[in-house]
């Protein structure tokens, strides 16, 4: 037997009221609370710690338990994400179709071939530091799931996850490159 609960079925199982906000707005506040990291343990204390030391069984008798714990926390997460949304109010009115071409030209164009081409760079990178010379794979060395060679050297290149992936059939024999993408770039084990 299978059972799903909606959200709303949830809320009404639970007694919580539900708030109904305009169009658009959930969305952009989220945005803006992930910029501003308004509700961050920090911020508001982890609330995944909070609610198991929470003895009470009702939504009112949380909230008061919750804002002695933390009085300032509502009014401080409400403030950085206000400060947000005022940013994004400030470069609205510089966004046109111009800009907009441009940011989806960069994403569809730019980042997709650097997201998908950027084995290149850490074979020529792992190279450099080696002093040998690199070349990509060719269809033949693909289909052993080597995606280059330094010097005469295969390499297959795989995420930092991949080790850990241990129910995967394949097994490559030859050395690995291990990166992991971050916000500002690539770090790479090798």
């Amino acid at each position: 037997m299978k059972l799903k609960l909606s959200n709303k079925q949830i809320k009404e199982m639970l007694e919580v009221e539900s708030i109904e906000f305009p169009k658009y707005s959930s969305q952009i506040m989220n945005l803006a609370n992930q910029n501003s990291q308004g509700t961050r343990p920090k911020v508001v204390g982890q609330l995944s710690d909070l609610i198991q030391k929470f003895e009470g069984k009702e939504l009112h008798e949380w909230e008061e338990w919750y804002l002695k714990q933390h009085p300032d926390a509502i009014e401080n997460a409400t403030k950085r994400i206000l400060e947000m949304i005022e940013n994004f109010q400030k470069v609205m009115t510089k966004i046109d179709e111009k800009l907009i071409e441009a940011w989806v030209k960069d994403l569809v164009i730019v980042k997709t071939f650097i997201g998908l081409r950027f084995q290149k760079a850490i074979l020529k990178a792992v190279a450099d530091k080696e002093g040998k010379n690199f070349r990509l794979a060719n269809p033949s060395d693909e289909s052993k799931g080597i995606d280059g060679c330094i010097g005469k050297e295969p390499i297959s290149i795989k995420p930092s996850t991949y080790d850990i992936k241990k129910a995967l059939p394949e097994h490559i024999k030859v050395r690995m490159i291990l990166y992991k993408k971050a916000k500002d770039g690539v770090a790479i084990e090798y």
